[in-house]
């Protein structure tokens, strides 16, 4: 039989998963489709303020205002010293030569010498919508996930903070106003699904009414145990990333924002150097403690390539998922247009490209997602 994921008390400490319809009907559009109107906005923004580029300056303290390839851990570190606790400690790694078991067991050596241990959480230094994000819970699976990893490549070896609350806390300041807004709350769900003693894996994601229609998510990532059956009522879960993109479930939580929670949030962002527009993806054990700004921890920090993520919420129609991006690049592209009248300056486009490129290559070659 199948053991349960770890976690097996699905959602704990999150506002009740609700009865929303499975899917929208734009969720799992392809990007061309659905970002089409979103690019010619982001053209006319451009027009209207004589500049294409201006989001790179969106973060002045950012490499490329964290519009594409900053480097995980370069953007933490900026965290001030006062907020340095709301932040998963963390270790970054070179990727070297060499049989994987040794160096695996460097890199733990390392981890312990900044008082990290097992379990930890495995992550690209460079990449975007949960690439390569991987649970560590043995030495075995740390050596899998090196042996796995390209080479001359960073990775970050991160506390695992091993609770079911994630989020994603967008933020956003303009230059001149005395305090910045928490102007989106996304509320990620893992998915699950629950053992019958009879039914294998691959048959409860199939007969999942969410599951069953994005099962590719799913299947190929659990494909070793896909013929094993769940004991009755034992919940598995089917996804450790908290990416849309990797079968996580959103779910709009702005109106659970107050404003003690706003005051920690700005607080941090203050103490990054030229930091006004971007997401915290945080874990959390209990959402009231969130919402009272506390019992927290961030994961990783986004800067203009963020996303006001509370749109892939099933519920959320077409035409106020637009409304939304249409806000947040009127918005990116105004922070930009004021940071270059302060005086700051994009990078040229050759290096911006260069950035692009070099993600997108490094992507491509790294372990599957969990």
């Amino acid at each position: 039989m199948l053991s349960a994921a770890p976690d097996v008390v699905p959602h704990r400490g999150m506002p009740p998963l609700d009865d929303a319809p499975p899917l929208s009907r734009f969720e799992f559009w392809p990007a061309w489709r659905f970002y089409a109107p979103v690019w010619i906005w982001a053209a006319l923004l451009s027009v209207r303020h004589l500049g294409a580029r201006l989001p790179l300056l969106a973060n002045p303290g950012l490499p490329a205002g964290g519009l594409v390839g900053e480097v995980k851990s370069e953007v933490l570190d900026l965290v001030g010293a006062d907020q340095r606790e709301w932040i998963a400690p963390y270790v970054s790694l070179l990727r070297l030569g060499g049989p994987a078991p040794a160096q695996a067991a460097a890199a733990l050596a390392r981890a312990r010498a900044h008082g990290l241990d097992l379990p930890l959480v495995a992550k690209p230094e460079l990449g975007c919508r949960g690439a390569g994000v991987r649970p560590i819970r043995t030495e075995g699976e740390l050596v899998d996930y090196v042996s796995r990893f390209p080479f001359g490549e960073r990775y970050l070896l991160q506390a695992m903070v091993d609770v079911q609350g994630e989020a994603g806390v967008f933020y956003q300041r303009e230059p001149g106003e005395a305090r910045g807004r928490v102007v989106s709350l996304t509320l990620k769900y893992f998915p699950h699904v629950t053992g019958d003693g009879v039914s294998t894996l691959e048959e409860l994601i199939h007969a999942d009414a969410r599951a069953g229609r994005v099962s590719h998510l799913y299947l190929d990532r659990h494909r070793d145990r896909l013929a094993e059956v769940l004991p009755a009522g034992a919940a598995f879960r089917l996804a450790f990333a908290g990416s849309h993109s990797r079968g996580a479930i959103f779910r709009d939580g702005t109106a659970l924002v107050t404003p003690a929670m706003e005051e920690r949030f700005d607080a941090i962002a203050r103490s990054i150097p030229e930091f006004w527009f971007g997401r915290f993806d945080v874990r959390f054990a209990d959402v009231e403690a969130l919402r009272r700004g506390e019992g927290f921890r961030i994961v990783e920090l986004n800067g203009a390539g963020a996303e006001s993520t509370h749109i892939w919420d099933s519920r959320t129609r077409l035409r106020d998922a637009y409304a939304t991006l249409f806000r947040q690049y009127a918005a990116l592209w105004r922070i930009g247009a004021e940071n270059r009248r302060r005086g700051f300056r994009p990078e040229g486009w050759r290096a911006f490209l260069a950035r692009r490129r070099r993600e997108r290559e490094a992507t491509a070659r790294y372990p599957a997602t969990a």
